[in-house]
C-alpha cells in the first residue's frame, strides 16, 4: 500500500526520516519553527545532517501549517523528549505534537512515534491526547505504532537507511503495515518487536547500556588519576584482550545517552524499583564536568598562576565532535564551575552557531582567530579542525606559549608535546 506520509518535527531525527521517505513517497514535512521551514524550503539544513543535494532530490512539502497533516494517513512523530532541571522526563513537546496531530487526524491513519519515551508512554500518554483532540477512537478509527529513532548526529556511515529499524504496532495487522512502510526505504531491514512496550524499552536500554559503560570508564579514570596512572595507556593495554569492550572516559551529553536513562529510571521508580546501578552511572557522568574544572584549578595553582582572573580557553561547546549540536552539552558544566572560581573563561567552537549558544547557555562564542592568550586551555570537544591544527597552533593559544592543557578525550599525542605545556587528561 502506498501511504501518504507526514513527518512531525524536522530536527536531527525527523529531517533524515523525511528525506529518506521523500525519495520514494509523497511527504508532508511539518515543524512549528517557521524559520526552520524557510531554511529547508530554500534548500539548506543547518544541522548538517542532510546535504543540499539530498534536499533537492526529494519530494517533500515543507510546511508549518498543521492542517496539511489531514492529507496524510501515516504520521511519524519525531520531536525531542528532553529532561527537566530535576532530571525528570519532559514530555511537553511530545504532548503538544500529539495535540497537533490529534486536531488534524483523519480516519484510518496510523501514527508512529519515534521520540524516546519510557515503556508504556505511547499508549498511556500519547493515545489519550490523540483521542481527546481528534474525537476518534484508537484501535477503531486510527492506530498507533512505535519505532525508536537511532539517528547518530554527524555519523555518515550509520544512517537512517543503513541501520536496522525496530518497528511495532498495536495489532499484528498494523505492525505489518508499519514494517512494510519502513522497509520501503530502510535498506538494512526491520526488526518486528512483539509489542509497543518492547520497542520503547529497547530504545532506552540501548543508550542506558552505553551510559553505564562510560560511567565505569569515568570512574576508573578518577581512580587512575589519584594513582598517577594515565588512563588512555591503561585502556590501550587492556584493549589488546579480544573481549575487552572499547569504551573510553569523557563528558556524556547529547540528546540520547545523557537523557534516556532518566526515562527508564523514572518508570522504574514509578513501579517501586530503585535502579541503583543506572542512577550511580548517571551521578558519575553528571559530575564529571565539575571534576575536570576542579582538577584544572589545582593545575593552575601549581604552575604559580593566580586563580582569580586567570584566563582559560575552552575549545568546543557541542556535545560531540564535528557536529553543531549543542543539546545537553556537558561542556557547560566545566565552564560554569570555572566561573565559580572567578576565572575568565572564553569559549570557541568550530561547528556551533553563536546565536544558539547564546540562547541555550548564555555563552558568547569567540572565533578561534580572536582568542586572547590564555593561562590554560581545555580541549573539550576534539573537532576535526582542532586536531588538524595539533600542537603547533594550540601552543600559540597560551601566554608565552606555556601553560596547562586539559585534553579531555586524550586525542593529542603526548610524544609531540611542546616544552612548557603540562597536560592533564582523563
Amino acid at each position: 500500500m502506498n501511504r501518504k506520509i507526514g513527518v512531525v518535527g524536522l530536527g536531527y531525527v525527523g529531517l533524515p526520516v523525511a528525506v529518506a521517505f521523500g525519495k520514494e513517497h509523497n511527504i508532508v514535512g511539518f515543524d512549528i519553527n517557521e524559520g526552520r521551514i524557510s531554511s529547508l524550503i530554500s534548500g539548506t539544513d543547518y544541522t548538517n545532517e542532510v546535504t543540499d543535494k539530498e534536499l533537492t532530490e526529494t519530494s517533500i512539502q515543507f510546511t508549518s501549517d498543521p492542517s496539511k497533516l489531514k492529507e496524510t494517513d501515516f504520521i511519524i512523530v519525531a520531536v525531542p523528549t528532553p529532561i527537566n532541571e530535576h532530571n525528570q522526563p519532559d514530555l511537553t513537546p511530545l504532548v503538544k505534537a500529539s495535540e497537533t496531530v490529534g486536531k488534524n487526524l483523519s480516519k484510518g491513519t496510523i501514527v508512529v512515534f519515534e521520540s524516546t519515551v519510557y515503556p508504556g508512554a505511547t499508549e498511556e500518554v500519547c493515545v489519550p491526547v490523540l483521542e481527546g483532540f481528534s474525537g476518534l477512537k484508537c484501535g477503531a478509527d486510527f492506530f498507533v505504532g512505535y519505532s525508536p529513532e537511532r539517528i547518530n548526529p554527524g555519523d555518515k556511515e550509520h544512517t537512517f537507511t543503513t541501520i536496522t529499524k525496530v518497528v511495532s504496532g498495536q495489532t499484528p495487522e498494523i505492525l505489518e503495515i508499519v514494517a512494510d512502510t519502513y522497509s520501503s526505504v530502510v535498506k538494512a531491514g526491520v526488526h518486528r518487536a512483539s509489542s509497543i512496550k518492547v520497542a520503547e524499552a529497547a530504545k532506552v536500554i540501548e543508550n542506558t547500556q552505553r551510559d553505564v559503560n562510560i560511567a565505569l570508564m569515568n570512574e576508573l579514570a578518577l581512580i587512575f588519576d589519584l594513582l598517577d596512572i594515565d588512563t588512555a595507556e591503561v585502556l590501550a593495554a587492556a584493549g589488546t584482550k579480544w573481549n575487552f569492550l572499547k569504551f573510553s572516559p569523557g563528558l556524556v551529553g547529547g540528546h540520547c545517552i545523557g537523557v534516556d536513562p532518566y526515562y527508564l529510571t523514572h518508570k522504574a521508580q514509578a513501579v517501586g524499583y530503585q535502579p541503583d546501578v543506572i542512577l550511580a552511572g548517571r551521578r558519575i557522568n553528571d559530575g564529571l564536568g565539575k571534576y575536570i574544572a576542579g582538577t584544572l584549578v589545582k593545575k593552575i595553582i601549581k604552575q604559580g598562576t593566580a586563580v582569580q582572573g586567570a584566563k582559560v580557553t575552552i575549545l568546543g561547546l557541542t556535545f560531540k565532535e564535528n557536529v553543531p549540536d549543542l543539546r545537553n552539552s556537558k561542556v557547560i558544566d566545566v565552564i560554569r564551575e570555572l566561573q565559580e572560581y572567578d576565572i575568565d573563561v572564553q569559549v570557541t567552537d568550530a561547528e556551533a552557531g553563536g546565536n544558539e549558544a547564546l540562547r541555550e547557555y548564555g555563552v558568547n562564542l569567540i572565533s578561534y582567530e580572536e582568542l586572547e592568550k590564555a593561562d590554560a586551555v581545555v580541549l573539550a570537544v576534539p573537532h576535526r579542525s582542532y586536531i588538524e591544527k595539533s600542537w603547533s597552533n594550540i601552543q600559540s593559544l597560551f601566554k608565552n606559549e606555556k601553560g596547562v592543557l586539559v585534553d579531555v578525550k586524550s586525542v593529542l599525542p603526548l610524544d609531540k608535546k611542546p616544552d612548557g605545556i603540562s597536560v592533564w587528561r582523563l
